[in-house]
């Protein structure tokens, strides 16, 4: 789409770059930025240039840089230890996107855009992801990205602040994991994407997203029985009704895949 009230395009190289002018937007991948009209913005600002490494692995977990391309992070081979390697493609696949898209959405796109049904999100909540926030006064936050994500659309980036990395921590990686989704239509959004991990301490995290507003995410000190997380899965707020599904649907086929889940760990 043609952006008739963008009149200016820079590219950033360094972090003085990163000081955004009136109305300047940040781009990355641009596959939502340029997909329709950006009234409130005249000047975009091009991430890309910044140079930094997609796909940072070491003994502490991965780093993802947020111009990470999905594909890119969707090919990356699996380090030795890491049994939640195949979320990285599952999750992948759960965004309504073609090939030519994940060659230019990045992850951290993605997340900024916080949508209910952002597959980076469910990955990053999978995995107990740790988003690093540049902010504008040369400063840097870090927090969950489950409680970055508030709404559909909505986080707690401020104006001027940036999305750096995604960082996903070694004993995640390390954890066995399952992974569900579900759509009322064969090529439609997900109506619920849902995903469970067991650590090597016997912890159990849950993660419930498109179906909701913003991330649920339930842990437990061990697996649960089925009547429990059954009940926790139903009691979340914000399960949400749209032309791709009803709150009621979402819930319960949420309960029913999660169970799916849990007796995966389970085995």
């Amino acid at each position: 789409m043609d952006l008739d009230t963008i009149t200016a395009y820079r590219y950033a190289r360094t972090r003085d770059d990163l000081r955004l002018g009136a109305s300047e937007r940040f781009v990355a991948g641009g596959t939502w930025v340029f997909s329709e009209p950006q009234l409130d913005a005249t000047g975009l600002v091009d991430l890309t240039t910044m140079g930094w490494p997609a796909l940072e692995a070491d003994d502490r977990g991965l780093r993802i840089g947020a111009t990470c391309t999905i594909a890119e992070l969707a090919a990356m081979p699996a380090r030795e230890g890491w049994a939640a390697h195949p979320l990285f493609f599952q999750c992948a696949t759960a965004l309504l996107a073609s090939f030519k898209v994940w060659n230019v959405a990045t992850v951290g796109g993605n997340i900024c855009r916080s949508f209910a049904a952002a597959a980076m999100v469910s990955l990053a909540v999978a995995l107990d992801g740790v988003a690093v926030v540049w902010t504008p006064d040369g400063g840097e936050v870090r927090m969950p990205v489950e409680r970055l994500v508030t709404g559909n659309g909505t986080n707690l980036l401020e104006p001027g602040e940036v999305l750096r990395a995604i960082e996903l921590p070694a004993y995640a990686l390390r954890a066995r994991t399952g992974f569900r989704k579900i759509a009322l239509a064969e090529l439609g959004r997900s109506g619920a994407v849902l995903t469970g991990r067991v650590d090597d301490d016997g912890r159990a995290v849950f993660g419930i997203t498109a179906a909701v507003t913003r991330p649920a995410v339930l842990r437990y000190d061990r697996l649960p029985s089925a009547t429990e997380l059954r009940a926790d899965a139903t009691s979340v707020d914000g399960y949400s009704t749209d032309p791709l599904g009803a709150a009621d649907w979402r819930r319960e086929v949420s309960a029913v895949l999660l169970e799916e889940i849990r007796q995966e760990l389970a085995a």
